[in-house]
């Protein structure tokens, strides 16, 4: 009976860059078919084709990387971020070494600009400049509020109703329906008006504010839970035993943070401009206080003999929305992939 044939194993030719380069081995163990390769050269070998794997090799990135590359990539997103965080910065900052405060009175009534005075003075004497300013820094935290507090009212609602279904849904449905049905500025100008005395305040007006706004970023949500919820990983969460609470907070929100974070934004640019209407109506921020409606509506008798006094509080809130909406639409195009960015 013959001898079974020895066992051989696959050749290794060793690549152009390496130390015996073009040499084949092969063969039973032990024996070299051609080549004057040594163990060692082979192992050499072995070491510079995991090194050029390496080299080959395409780092991954997470999804926030990704988003955020897009996001860097959007010429607009970038103006708008620079503008917003300007306008933040300048706002809060500079008027802690201004001369002027922005309640003080100058005893300059109605004075044009000058370098005393950058944006004039108005006619009972308060520097116009650190009026802006304080206008501003209020404007800005008041729709931070807002956005902050209706993003997470309208989150949860939308979040309970898409992803526990039937009566929990069309409960919470039913609600946001109704605060929809209400015109908003109606409403607003009413619960202003029956508590003036705290509509002084920003905070309650970011308050008021915030209980009205959250209604569609809940139907948004609800609509991207209904989906989400039929997906294979949520069923597989479901499977192995996972809570609740841990599939909305862990994979679903994740999923629609996309959603939520452009709303968000949104929100920002409509409390400001409903938080000026307010203001302008005189049912808004009230002296002493002061927020860019108000200045707004204080210059607007004067806008012909002063237009001072109207002009740079309408650029800075124009700026605070512009800003805003140009943020909002890098963020939409940087969390779809879909959408083509140009560079």
């Amino acid at each position: 009976m013959p001898d079974p044939a020895p066992e051989s194993r696959s050749p290794l030719f060793i690549p152009e860059g390496v130390p015996g380069y073009g040499e084949l081995e092969g063969g039973a163990p032990g024996e070299r078919l051609r080549g004057s390769a040594t163990p060692s050269t082979a192992a050499s070998s072995a070491e510079a084709l995991e090194a050029a794997r390496q080299g080959l090799a395409i780092k991954s990135r997470s999804q926030f990387r990704m988003a955020a590359d897009r996001f860097f990539h959007h010429r607009m997103a970038l103006v708008g971020l620079g503008i917003f965080v300007f306008l933040l910065l300048v706002s809060t900052i500079v008027p802690l070494f201004w001369t002027y405060s922005y309640s003080q009175i100058t005893g300059q009534f109605g004075t044009a600009p000058s370098l005393q005075h950058p944006f004039g003075t108005d006619t009972i004497g308060h520097d116009m400049f650190a009026q802006v300013l304080h206008g501003t820094a209020t404007t800005i935290k008041t729709a931070l509020l807002v956005a902050v507090i209706a993003t997470v009212i309208g989150a949860l609602i939308g979040a309970l109703a898409g992803y526990y279904g039937k009566l929990a849904d069309q409960a919470l449905m039913r609600l946001t329906d109704l605060v929809l049905a209400v015109p908003l500025l109606a409403v607003l100008l009413v619960l202003s008006n029956k508590f003036s005395k705290q509509a002084n305040s920003w905070f309650f007006v970011a308050i008021l504010l915030a209980a009205l706004l959250w209604t569609y970023l809940a139907r948004l949500v609800r609509g991207t839970f209904l989906s989400l919820r039929e997906r294979e990983f949520i069923e597989a969460e479901h499977a192995i035993g996972a809570s609740d609470l841990r599939i909305i907070l862990r994979h679903m929100i994740p999923n629609a943070a996309g959603s939520i974070v452009v709303n968000a934004t949104l929100t920002v640019a409509g409390a400001i401009l409903i938080g000026a209407a307010l203001s302008f109506l005189g049912l808004g921020i009230q002296p002493p206080e002061v927020d860019l409606g108000s200045l707004i509506a204080s210059g607007e008798g004067a806008a012909t003999a002063l237009p001072w006094l109207f002009f740079f509080p309408a650029l800075f809130i124009i700026a605070a929305i512009l800003s805003v909406n140009f943020i909002g639409d890098g963020l939409r195009d940087a969390l779809d992939p879909t959408q083509r960015i140009g560079t």
